[in-house]
Formats: structure tokens, C-alpha cells, sequence
């Protein structure tokens, strides 16, 4: 487009600015980056919820050995504690086994009293707290 010359009558109009577009044209530069800001929230917890997805992933197979762990070592609890297992190892320690006249019995008129307890010799100490 060619300029034109300066020696034309009307070089100075201008054109009047309509403010009615100007403020149309605000109105959908905000919208518009209203709704970008939107989508990158939304991206944003989008890719949130899959990263709790895969933790939540890795949680659960690590739950699931620990577990499998659990259940291995309750069972060598178990055997190690079998009596079979006991005797044997107490034989190896040197402990002979019992007999029967080792073993002493109580009669039921014979029975212990527990010892007093401490709240019933010494009232202050324990009922004024």
C-alpha cells in the first residue's frame, strides 16, 4: 500500500476510536485467558491424580510383599518354636529333661496371697492426685 501525499487535504483525519470494540476486545482477551488458566488447573490436576496413581500403585505392591514378609517369617516363628524343634535345641545346650518328681504341685488350701498392693499401704500417694 502506498502511502499517500502529504499535499492531500484530509492527510490529518484520523479515524475515531470506538471504545465499544476496544472494551469487546478486553472482554475476550480476559475470557480467553480465564479459560487457558483453566485448562492448565485442570492439566494440572490431572497429571496430580496420576502421579497419586502410580504411588498408589507402588504402596499396594509394597503392601503385598511386606505381607508375603509377614506370613514367611510367622511361619519360621511357628517352627522355630515348634517342640520338637525346642527340645532338640535344649539337648544341644545341654539341658537334660524333666522328670516327674522335678515337678512340685500346689494344693488348692496351700495357695499364695499376692502381695498388698501399694495403693492400700500408702493412701495418700495414690487417691489424692
Amino acid at each position: 500500500m502506498q502511502k499517500p501525499p502529504s499535499t492531500q487535504r484530509n492527510t490529518r483525519v484520523r479515524r475515531a476510536r470506538d471504545f465499544r470494540s476496544l472494551s469487546r476486545l478486553v472482554l475476550l482477551f480476559s475470557c480467553s485467558l480465564l479459560l487457558a488458566a483453566g485448562f492448565v488447573y485442570a492439566e494440572r490436576q490431572h497429571f496430580t491424580a496420576v502421579q497419586f496413581g502410580y504411588e498408589s500403585e507402588n504402596l499396594r505392591k509394597e503392601r503385598h510383599q511386606l505381607l508375603a514378609e509377614q506370613q514367611r517369617l510367622l511361619l519360621e516363628k511357628e517352627q522355630a518354636s515348634a517342640p520338637a524343634r525346642l527340645e532338640s535345641a535344649a539337648l544341644q545346650l545341654g539341658l537334660k529333661p524333666l522328670r516327674a518328681g522335678q515337678v512340685g504341685t500346689q494344693r488348692a488350701n496351700e495357695l499364695r496371697r499376692l502381695p498388698v498392693a501399694t495403693a492400700l499401704i500408702n493412701p495418700p500417694a495414690s487417691f489424692n492426685r
